[in-house]
């Protein structure tokens, strides 16, 4: 019963909330009234090519499917008008056995050869079928050049003297208006008029063509006119202000429809069917224009409501059903986290998986060509992965926004008596560190209050002498607790110089304290947390990092505050399950379990994290204390600051090679410790695959400028939710900040820059520890900066490079496509998107060379 009340209430949310995303899908895709018209036309264009046939491959349908199109066009109209007539020749005789009456052609081009067999077997056509009522010779012929005025008129005028049936020839209203001389060879004037391509907004388009169809009738008063091709694509790309649409399409032709019924215009609907070969020729919209799909089902009726997308339910229930059991778990799992907690995990989830469904689902309502499905699982796997990133994020966000009761929250101890002190071991590696910090350092753990502990300082591979012998000095002067080695040759690193200190370690001693050169710790560090050592599994007991020296320099306040984040959100989130972060200052370590592992591990360049792992899969305890025990220098510029970036990035990735077995398969750790080492860098690995999309991005962009006709913008419902996804994640940290930290806007704006500047230091660092197997630590400048002001851009040169090309391509597709331009507005946003790293970077940059 118990846990059936359990369980009640999360399936109840999720009934309720698939019950709120089926009603939010009803309501925006709800069907819009549009005039209602007779549901008869006058004429459609017509071309027979099934779903998967082409002329262009020398594919044509059978006799079987050109009949059934004609009976499916008879219930509509008594019209219908072709292209050529050595392709698909039984249409004609096909019609005639239906009662409808043709509009024959002949496919003019660049080849005489052809365009002499195409008249040939136009005029026997004619010869010998009485349903033809009017000829065509070329179909915008002179608007794409393959023929003159001259040698058009020639095949006019051999075509008219073999019959007295009406003969003319296709082109759009302005090359009629252009060539005069041209009407005087025709019986009438064959027009199209398709606002569409001349960027004329939707509500407009109608009278658009009327106004166009009474300007050529002026200027040609008695010649007749028949509209060959009127009408409106239902998909494509944004042309000015014509946007392509179901319902676009829908309500272009009602509209024109009844203003032809006072104008009595004769007209061919542009098309009868969607033709998907047109898309290599005419690019996106070509194939978009039919009233039925390849498929032959009707996309639009003539006579009520029009939905903007007639396949809405089904992907809302699919999206609906995927994400039911995940919010279930969510529901039951997270209870904890308070309703906002469970509302925005299960809100997000959902909309990743809507997009994912919405992507899945695109092949269904557009032609897709191989490229187009290469194209297509590209985003989805971008859109898969940046859903990934997302809930990995909102789960951090939702536990430390809504949680109400923390399990896990140490604080500080009340210190032992003094003849109960456990023996400390404090170890301060140090290599090329200026004497001065390093002794301030010294000095600060000379006045512990503390009795029972050592102090080893071990200098390794620093050659000259002015930075190591002050330090020596100064220590001789020490009591016989401190100690001081200088190794002027040794492997390792850090690593390797904290392994040779463990050789010098007290046999007595309980823990070993680790802090950084530049660290000044406070007089009770060792006093209110060693007690955490006399609970035996404990291994670690971890305070933050945290600065000195910052509040009056704005670059130091960024890197401050970018620091803040993680040791305020992320080692909170972390440490709830035990599944901490070591670090490598500010800790205290078991010293037994850190010798029963061997060490430190000198192959890795973040032994800290990497020893951290290894106790959780030995089964101790690790501890964070959220209280401030220290305080170190800020990186002394930008450079530094991604190499230390850099430093973490490659070392993560050296601990994810080495220990995977471990972490997917046989090991002590549990599911939450194993989630979140493997998932705690995904946003690290997210940057590295960011930098492929962005390289793509520039590369796709460059095909489409070169090569128009072969690569076109993607469809926009598939950019459209990676930027929104881009949008939520980089305002999940901000929110966070607010609710965590006592920080100004201006310092959340700082730390939001610097972390984007850094995105581009972490990829190089995920990409390069993935495929390098060893690592070189570099230490971290501290202090004052003393670059030239010349060689600002030294240190960002990658980031600059990208960030140019980003904004030269962006800039290049909106002159080509036009400022106006819907769709390229939406690719060059994504480019903006993706540009923002980069121009964090040379802010970062310039703000530190400032500073």
């Amino acid at each position: 019963m118990q846990l059936i009340k359990r369980i009640y209430f999360p399936v109840l949310f999720a009934l309720i909330f698939a019950a709120i995303h089926f009603g939010t899908w009803a309501i925006a895709n709800r069907a819009l009234p549009l005039i209602n018209v007779q549901p008869l036309v006058h004429g459609f264009a017509y071309s027979g090519y099934q779903e998967s046939q082409s002329p262009l491959d020398k594919t044509f349908p059978n006799t079987a499917e050109l009949a059934h199109d004609i009976k499916l066009l008879k219930k509509l109209t008594n019209r219908i008008r072709i292209y050529a007539s050595l392709e698909n020749s039984e249409v004609i005789p096909l019609a005639s056995k239906e009662g409808m009456t043709v509009v024959a052609g002949a496919w003019i081009n660049q080849d005489d050869y052809a365009n002499g067999r195409e008249l040939a077997a136009l005029k026997e056509k004619i010869m010998y079928y009485d349903n033809i009522e009017d000829v065509i010779v070329g179909n915008e012929s002179l608007l794409r050049n393959d023929i003159s005025v001259d040698d058009l008129i020639v095949y006019l005028d051999e075509v008219r003297e073999a019959t007295d049936v009406p003969v003319s020839t296709a082109e759009p209203w302005h090359i009629w208006l252009k060539n005069p001389k041209l009407v005087k060879h025709v019986d009438y004037i064959a027009v199209h008029l398709l606002p569409y391509h001349e960027g004329v907004p939707i509500e407009q388009a109608a009278a658009y063509t009327a106004e166009r169809y009474k300007e050529l009738a002026l200027a040609y008063p008695r010649k007749r006119i028949v509209v060959t091709e009127v009408g409106w694509p239902s998909s494509g790309p944004t042309i000015g202000a014509s946007v392509a649409s179901e319902v676009n399409q829908a309500r272009f032709v009602r509209e024109f429809l009844a203003a032809n019924d006072s104008q009595q215009y004769e007209y061919y609907l542009m098309e009868a069917f969607d033709q998907p070969w047109k898309y290599n020729i005419e690019g996106w919209a070509g194939a978009y224009w039919g009233m039925f799909d390849a498929k032959r089902t009707q996309k639009y009726a003539l006579q009520g409501s029009v939905s903007k997308d007639d396949r809405w339910a089904e992907k809302a229930i699919w999206a609906s059903a995927i994400a039911f059991l995940p919010i279930v778990f969510i529901g039951w799992r997270f209870r904890s986290w308070g309703f906002g907690g469970v509302v925005s995990m299960a809100t997000l989830l959902q909309a990743c998986i809507t997009t994912l469904v919405i992507a899945w689902n695109l092949p269904g309502d557009y032609y897709y060509t191989f490229r187009d499905f290469v194209i297509l699982a590209g985003l989805i796997l971008a859109m898969g992965l940046t859903s990934l990133v997302l809930m990995i994020y909102a789960v951090e966000f939702s536990e430390v926004m809504f949680k109400r009761n923390w399990r896990r929250i140490y604080h500080r101890k009340a210190p032992l008596p003094t003849e109960d002190e456990l023996f400390v071991s404090i170890h301060l590696a140090c290599y090329n560190e200026p004497p001065e910090m390093v002794i301030a350092t010294i000095e600060s753990l000379k006045n512990l209050d503390y009795k029972n502990y050592e102090v080893i300082v071990v200098d390794n591979n620093t050659k000259d002498e002015s930075k190591w012998k002050p330090i020596e000095a100064y220590m001789a002067a020490l009591p016989e607790h401190f100690h001081f080695y200088h190794l002027p040759t040794w492997p390792g690193f850090k690593a390797g110089a904290l392994n040779f200190a463990l050789t010098k370690t007290h046999p007595d001693a309980v823990a070993i304290g680790v802090v950084d050169a530049d660290y000044v710790v406070t007089e009770d560090w060792l006093a209110t947390l060693v007690p955490h050592f006399i609970e035996q599994q404990v291994a670690v007991v971890q305070a933050p990092q945290a600065h000195r020296e910052w509040e009056n320099n704005f670059f130091k306040r960024m890197c401050n505050w970018e620091f803040e984040g993680f040791f305020r959100i992320g080692m909170h989130h972390r440490h709830e399950r035990n599944a901490l972060i070591q670090h490598g200052t500010m800790t205290l370590i078991r010293h037994r379990a850190l010798t029963d592992l061997g060490g430190w591990s000198e192959w890795c360049i973040c032994e800290d994290t990497e020893l951290g792992l290894r106790l959780l899969e030995s089964d101790y305890e690790l501890r964070y204390v959220d209280d401030t025990f220290g305080r170190g220098l800020t990186p002394a510029s930008f450079s530094a600051l991604k190499s230390q970036r850099y430093r973490w990035a490659f070392g993560a990735m050296q601990i994810l090679k080495h220990h995977m077995t471990r972490l997917i398969g046989k090991s002590t750790l549990s599911f939450s410790q194993r989630y979140h080492f493997l998932t705690g860098w995904f946003g690290w690995i997210g940057d590295a695959l960011q930098l492929i999309f962005t390289l793509g991005s520039i590369g796709w962009t460059l095909l489409m400028l070169f090569f128009p006709g072969t690569f076109s913008l993607p469809v926009s419902i598939m950019i459209v939710p990676i930027i929104c996804f881009l949008g939520i994640k980089a305002a999940l940290g901000p929110v966070l900040y607010r609710k965590t930290m006592q920080c100004q806007w201006m310092d959340i704006w700082g730390a939001s820059l610097a972390s984007l500047g850094l995105s581009h230091a972490i990829a190089r660092g995920v990409m390069m520890g993935l495929i390098k197997k060893a690592g070189v630590f570099v230490v971290t400048a501290k202090g004052k900066a003393t670059a030239s002001k010349w060689a600002i851009l030294n240190p960002i040169r990658e980031e600059f490079l990208i960030l140019t090309a980003l904004i030269l391509s962006a800039y290049a597709m909106l002159y080509t496509r036009g400022f106006g331009n819907l769709d390229a507005q939406l690719w060059v946003t994504l480019l903006a998107l993706q540009s923002m790293p980069y121009a964090s970077a040379l802010a970062c940059q310039i703000i530190a060379q400032r500073d």
